[in-house]
């Protein structure tokens, strides 16, 4: 443990969390309901509605036999399974994947195996993704000349030195 850093063994449960109310429709009702697998999960399971070979490099569309009616305000995104990602080099190609709050169609997850050399198979049922709910707020844009001053500026990728300050004196 760092010096003065607090002894902390548990963790109390947060009793102010968010839940909305979603409308889903089984669109293939032998699969399940996506659920969170523990009491406060950030992501709920989806499931794969069909058998799925995916070869090196190859991606697919996979229908996730769900439909879901957001209230405005809230978006879902389809988050990658880290444990598929790690086992299998699996991932949601455009992580996350974004479900706007007008959309009333099946869910489907855009899925990578990113393996260089084994073919990944998903069988009818398996989990194959994430669904995590947020609020979102719309932007109001407003055309200036020009921006305000910041600490950053028009810094960006790598302005703040990330893989030379992390590699100097080569190591």
């Amino acid at each position: 443990m760092r010096p003065g850093a607090p002894n902390i063994t548990t963790v109390a449960p947060v009793t102010d969390h968010s839940l909305v109310d979603i409308p889903l429709q089984l669109l293939d009702p032998d699969l399940p309901v996506p659920h969170y697998a523990h009491a406060g999960d950030a992501g709920a399971d989806l499931y794969a509605r069909h058998d799925v070979v995916l070869e090196p490099g190859e991606r697919a569309a996979v229908a996730t036999g769900v439909a879901l009616a957001l209230p405005p305000g809230w978006v879902a995104l389809v988050h990658p399974r880290s444990g598929l990602a790690a086992r299998h080099g699996l991932t949601v190609v455009n992580a996350p994947g974004t479900v706007d709050a007008g959309f009333r169609g099946e869910i489907a997850v855009i899925l990578l195996n990113t393996d260089r050399q084994h073919t990944v198979r998903l069988a009818r049922g398996d989990r194959i993704a994430q669904l995590v709910f947020q609020r979102v707020a719309t932007a109001r844009f407003t055309v200036v000349d020009e921006l305000p001053d910041s600490a950053r500026g028009a810094g960006g990728l790598g302005s703040t030195g990330g893989w030379e300050a992390a590699h100097a004196g080569g190591n």
